[in-house]
């Protein structure tokens, strides 16, 4: 049986994913979660805090392997579509990815030796290895709900529980890594890497189920017949109006989510005085963004997922300069001024990404469906995204002459740093989401 949805127009099957296949692929996300939350939150912190590395510098480091990444996501798109071509599905791949949980130890297990520079360079090097085994999970993974023979909104359902999961880890991630690295010595952030490392490669091996069990029942959508070339691929999905639109849209708002996710220590330890609260505002913005994924399909539902987004980009810009309050609301008025903020971050996840595979079916309508390209391209923009945060956030901190310093050692800010930690997780934010509003207006995939 098939049906033709309203917004694509492409021709579909109309089955609908069970939910227990659902669950384990989104099971993949608690992992991936893992990975993305805890580097983004605590690397810029363990550079300048424990291991002496210049804010600048630690920033550039962090930024140098998501260049690498913008090259490497697409190519890899292309290349699981060609394994896609040939073999039928895309899990190749993902096994390759499954070495991810090495490189996630070896980042924050810095030798004893090295400090300043020479863990800035070990550090880089494990973010290269890490970031290019997490793509290679990535790209195929993210790529399944694109691969399946469902319509509009069975797209939005698989990336809700997606995002419940993905939250799941996150709320795990940003509550217990700080947690586990309290104490905030070498010794604490590698018990810290290793404790979390088997979350990180239990929820990888389980996602390989879920994508086996959804392709089983909902069909396979192959991409087009004829093999082209890596370049080629990325020239059509970037010409796709739409999609450039909601990419770079993308690009703006992990800039701003990542920053605020590297900001976060900073802002506890200045302008709340007390680093403990790290996983206290980590749990209040994870929480809430944890269970709101039903509500936002429920919205979607009767406001479209463009509207919804825009409605989630407004939210976080507004939450993000009303943080400057935060010295007089204190501990508690800034708990809620973040969970508002985690509520339309689990929008913001839920409706990109859902849009993805919108624009895939969109294009397979014109002769042009190439999964892999598209999803290559979507997280080469996300990986941008989240070099970006911590990149923009360390080169405010450098201006405002924030001093770096060793485990062990305290160091006295300037007026200056502190007013760059102020303003690092607020008017630079809202900043960066107002672009992201702009770019999101000019994506018409709900029009079509």
């Amino acid at each position: 049986m098939t049906a033709v949805t309203r917004t694509t127009g492409e021709r579909a099957v109309s089955t609908r994913p069970r939910a227990a296949d659902l669950t384990l692929y989104a099971a993949g996300s608690v992992g991936m979660g893992v990975w993305v939350t805890v580097p983004g939150l605590l690397l810029l912190y363990f550079l300048t805090r424990t291991l002496g590395v210049p804010a600048f510098l630690a920033g550039t480091i962090l930024l140098l392997p998501k260049i690498v990444d913008v090259v490497v996501h697409p190519l890899l798109g292309s290349l699981t579509d060609r394994q896609a071509r040939r073999r039928g599905h895309r899990r190749g791949l993902l096994r390759v990815g499954l070495w991810l949980t090495a490189a996630w130890i070896a980042l924050f297990s810095v030798p004893a030796g090295l400090s300043g520079t020479p863990a800035a360079l070990w550090v880089g090097c494990c973010c290269v290895a890490g970031n290019l085994l997490f793509a290679c999970f990535q790209v195929p993974y993210l790529t399944t709900p694109s691969d399946l023979r469902i319509g509009y909104h069975e797209r939005t359902r698989v990336f809700m529980f997606r995002m419940v999961f993905l939250t799941l880890g996150l709320l795990v991630a940003g509550v217990a890594a700080p947690a586990l690295a309290g104490s905030g010595g070498r010794g604490a952030y590698a018990r810290m890497a290793l404790l979390l490392a088997g979350l990180l490669v239990v929820s990888q091996l389980i996602a390989l189920a879920g994508v086996r069990g959804l392709t089983d029942r909902c069909g396979f959508r192959s991409p087009d017949a004829r093999a082209r070339s890596a370049l080629d691929d990325i020239r059509t999905a970037w010409r796709d109006r739409d999609f450039r639109a909601l990419a770079l849209s993308y690009l703006c708002t992990g800039t701003t989510t990542h920053l605020f996710l590297a900001a976060v220590p900073f802002y506890t330890e200045y302008v709340l005085r007390d680093r403990g609260l790290t996983a206290v505002l980590m749990g209040a913005f994870l929480i809430p963004a944890t269970v709101a994924g039903p509500g936002w399909l429920r919205a979607s539902r009767r406001i479209g997922k463009q509207n919804g987004l825009l409605l989630c980009q407004t939210v976080f810009a507004a939450g993000s300069l009303a943080l400057a309050a935060g010295g007089r609301l204190g501990a508690a008025g800034s708990a809620v001024l973040v969970a508002a903020m985690g509520t339309a971050f689990a929008g913001l996840q839920l409706f990109a990404f859902s849009m993805v595979p919108d624009a895939v079916a969109a294009a397979g309508t014109r002769g042009s469906a190439r999964a892999g390209a598209y999803t290559g391209v979507w997280t080469a923009t996300e990986a941008a995204g989240t070099a970006l945060g911590p990149y923009v956030y360390s080169t405010v901190l450098a201006l405002g002459g924030f001093v770096s310093t060793t485990e062990g050692r305290a160091v006295q800010q300037s007026h200056a740093a502190h007013v760059g930690v102020l303003l690092g997780v607020t008017v630079v934010p809202a900043a960066f989401m107002a672009v992201a509003t702009a770019f999101q207006r000019r994506c018409g995939l709900d029009r079509r």
